[in-house]
């Protein structure tokens, strides 16, 4: 199995790189920071190959994906999981740009991730994309608006190109998270219902990936509390939501 994934170095990211090396996969790991994704890859005990850039970087992205394909052929799995989450509030103007580079990276990053393996897919005629999106993507959260809408977009896009892609082999899989036990999710100042490790959610997205789900929300108990949201009446979603605890926002 030969497995590419972004946002490799901490959280989530790393969680699945350890998933797959343990399951004997060979890796293309793509993160910001170096020296995360060095000492990462000295730990794994599989053929990993690691490619220190941005993902709003498609230029890079590209040179990465070329590079990996050319070392050990078209992945079996392309995983988008590069993501950042600040509070946002419209009112100030600094969040403005805050705004901007959370749709970017969330966004824009997981297009500039599956664009350069889509071809080669569809040229075997296999391959699953995985976006990782979340379940903020669902209904927007008070304070923390541009995370809501880079999710959502999230979402959307996963299935648009799930549609599009139909009939090819190759599978878009939406992954959507609750709350995972993560170094984004440490500084929330409120609950967090059913809080998951990230090792756990990792087992958890192998087997949605493997089982070729179109979306899976992780863990299921936050699926139903999603399905509650999507139809809970906007009047009573103002009402709950007005007060809950906030995102705390970028200094």
């Amino acid at each position: 199995m030969k497995v590419f994934l972004t946002g490799a170095s901490s959280g989530i990211g790393e969680a699945l790189a350890r998933f797959y090396a343990a399951q004997g996969a060979t890796l293309g790991l793509l993160a910001r920071r170096e020296e995360q994704l060095r000492t990462l890859q000295g730990t794994l005990g599989v053929p990993v190959e690691i490619y220190p850039a941005d993902v709003t970087d498609l230029k890079a992205v590209k040179a990465a994906a070329e590079s990996f394909i050319a070392k050990h052929g078209v992945p079996d799995i392309v995983i988008g999981n590069a993501g950042v989450s600040h509070g946002t509030l419209t009112e100030f103007e600094d969040d403005v740009d805050v705004f901007r580079q959370i749709m970017d990276i969330n966004v824009n990053g997981l297009v500039n991730t599956f664009h350069p393996f889509i071809a080669p897919m569809r040229g075997q005629r296999a391959g699953s994309l995985v976006g990782v999106a979340s379940v903020a993507g669902f209904r927007g959260i008070p304070g923390a608006s541009a995370y809501s809408a880079s999710k959502a977009a999230a979402i959307r896009y996963c299935e648009s190109l799930r549609v599009e892609l139909r009939g090819t082999g190759v599978q878009v899989t939406t992954i959507c998270p609750g709350y995972i036990a993560t170094p984004m999710t440490e500084k929330n100042p409120y609950p967090m219902p059913f809080l998951i490790p990230a090792d756990d959610f990792a087992r958890r997205f192998g087997r949605a990936v493997a089982a070729r789900k179109s979306l899976a929300v992780i863990p299921w108990q936050m699926a139903i509390v999603a399905r509650l949201l999507t139809v809970l009446p906007n009047f009573l979603y103002d009402a709950a939501f007005a007060k809950a605890g906030r995102k705390p926002r970028k200094n």
